[in-house]
């Protein structure tokens, strides 16, 4: 078989209807736009989120507060959860991930305090909150701020 030869699978491809080429193929003359109207026009389009002159629903919903789009969330795991590992172990987020505790982690790790810490462990997080360090120090364990 050379390259010239190769051709896709019947039924795969399909030609593209030709618009305006006549009256007989059925989208000749207004070439499927109907008559007249915006949408007739060439370049007769709306912009995104025009809802024909009514107040668009982005500025009908009241709005709160700030929301900052540069943010970027922690995953946040409970202290609970790291009873799945042995005594002595390193916890991070691979580990986590690892575990099957957590799917991903993409900006950090924050450790919150639901739950109770029987094991000693050496937790490596990027946040924690107080409680949660207070329970992993208490368990005999340390709480490291990577």
């Amino acid at each position: 078989m050379e390259l010239h030869e190769l051709a896709p699978v019947l039924g795969s491809t399909k030609v593209g209807k030709r618009k305006g080429r006549g009256v007989a193929t059925g989208n000749g003359k207004t070439a499927g736009r109907g008559h007249k109207g915006q949408k007739a026009r060439s370049g007769g389009k709306t912009r995104i989120g025009f809802e024909g002159g009514q107040m668009p629903l982005a500025r009908r919903v009241p709005k709160r507060g700030f929301n900052n789009i540069f943010a970027k969330p922690l995953t946040a795991v409970n202290v609970g959860s790291l009873n799945a590992f042995e005594d002595g172990a390193v916890v991070d987020a691979a580990a986590l991930i690892e575990k099957g505790i957590l799917h991903s982690c993409k900006y950090g790790l924050k450790v919150l305090s639901n739950g109770t810490l029987t094991k000693k462990l050496t937790v490596k997080a990027t946040m924690y909150s107080e409680a949660a360090k207070a329970k992993i120090e208490e368990a005999g364990g340390k709480a490291e701020v990577v």
